[in-house]
C-alpha cells in the first residue's frame, strides 16, 4: 500500500508568521492536532509542523499569548514521506520517531497529506494491507517514554527519509 491510499489529503496548512491562535483554529475547524505548516500562502512547501501538544507545552505552559507566532512553537524540517512511499516505511519512521504523524510531499516538498497513526489504525480495521499487529506495534512505540521531542529531535539523522 502506498502514503497516498491512506493519507489525509490537502490538509490544512498554516505559516510560521501565523499566531498559534490561528493554527490553534485550524485544527479545531478541522479536527485535527497537527497542521502543517508552509513556506508562505504562495509556497506550499513544508517548512514545520505545530501540534497541539506543541502549543500547550512549548506555548501554554512557557506563559506564550494567543499572537505568539507559529515559529516560536512549531518543529522546524519534519520528517516527510512521499505520497508513493511504503507504508510499511511510513510506519517504521513513526515507530523509530516516536511520531503520531507523518507529512507527505511531492517531489518539491509540497505538502500533500498527512498520514496519523489513526490513518493506520482505520486501514487496519477496512483490512487492507496493514494488520492489526502492526498498528499496535507503531502506537506501543510511538508511546514509549523517552526523551523529549525535542530531544529525539537533536538526534535524529537528516539523511533518513527526509526530503
Amino acid at each position: 500500500m502506498k502514503a497516498q491510499e491512506l493519507m489525509t489529503a490537502n490538509p490544512a496548512c498554516c505559516t510560521p508568521d501565523d499566531s498559534i491562535d490561528r493554527a490553534a483554529q485550524l485544527m479545531a475547524d478541522n479536527d485535527c492536532g497537527c497542521i502543517p505548516v508552509v513556506a508562505d500562502r504562495n509556497d506550499s512547501r513544508v517548512v514545520g509542523v505545530i501540534t497541539d501538544r506543541d502549543i500547550a507545552i512549548r506555548g501554554v505552559a512557557k506563559g506564550k499569548g494567543p499572537d505568539t507566532r507559529v515559529r516560536d512553537l512549531m518543529t522546524p524540517d519534519p520528517f516527510c514521506c512521499l505520497a508513493d512511499d511504503n507504508v510499511k516505511d511510513v510506519e517504521r519512521v513513526m515507530a523509530e520517531r516516536q511520531v503520531r504523524r507523518v507529512l507527505v510531499v511531492d517531489g518539491g516538498r509540497c505538502c500533500v497529506g498527512v498520514i496519523a497513526q489513526a490513518d493506520l489504525a482505520r486501514a487496519a480495521d477496512r483490512r487492507r494491507e496493514v494488520t492489526d499487529l502492526e498498528v499496535a506495534r507503531v502506537i506501543e512505540r510511538i508511546s514509549e517514554p523517552g526523551p523529549s521531542a525535542g530531544d529525539r529531535a537533536a538526534r535524529w539523522n537528516a539523511s533518513e527519509l527526509r526530503l
